[in-house]
């Protein structure tokens, strides 16, 4: 075991996909894949408005293929990067650090705002943010519980 606060407690397992909760953003369940091989984490926002006081307002459909439950968001701008796609192409995304709980660990994640209505997974989650003691096994998915029956049936097709 290393001296270092990111691996202060035995690692949590995780699957390839998880149920996650962004409780600072106000959204209680939103589906998310763990990537090691993106580096920073990722969330699908729209309506991106720049505020005053280094502050943006964005809007967020948790359900893939849904705009049920779309919540409306304000934070502080923590960075802004250029980042690069799988496809190779560039775009400058704003950065957030929010609370993220994932598989019953609660973490600080640094997360890029951007749209991936085309994408499989409302939220990617890099591996800065999975460094904070999280270990991901990719035969494995949901390993820290799903969310309840009721939301994952209002919500079929997308749970």
């Amino acid at each position: 075991m290393r001296d270092d606060p990111d691996h202060a407690t035995e690692p949590v397992v995780a699957g390839w996909r998880e149920w996650a909760h962004l409780p600072a953003l106000g959204i209680p369940w939103i589906k998310v894949k763990l990537d090691t091989g993106a580096r920073s984490s990722a969330l699908h926002a729209f309506d991106l408005e720049e505020l005053p006081g280094d502050r943006v307002r964005f809007s967020v459909h948790p359900w893939q293929d849904s705009a049920a439950e779309a919540t409306t968001v304000e934070c502080t701008i923590h960075d802004r990067r250029v980042v690069r796609s799988s496809t190779g192409h560039t775009e400058d995304r704003i950065v957030v650090r929010t609370e993220l709980v994932l598989a019953g660990r609660s973490i600080l994640a640094e997360t890029t705002l951007t749209n991936r209505d085309q994408m499989g997974f409302r939220m990617l989650v890099g591996r800065e943010a999975l460094r904070q003691g999280f270990l991901v096994d990719p035969a494995r998915s949901f390993t820290g519980g799903r969310a309840p029956r009721s939301v994952r049936r209002e919500n079929r097709g997308r749970a």
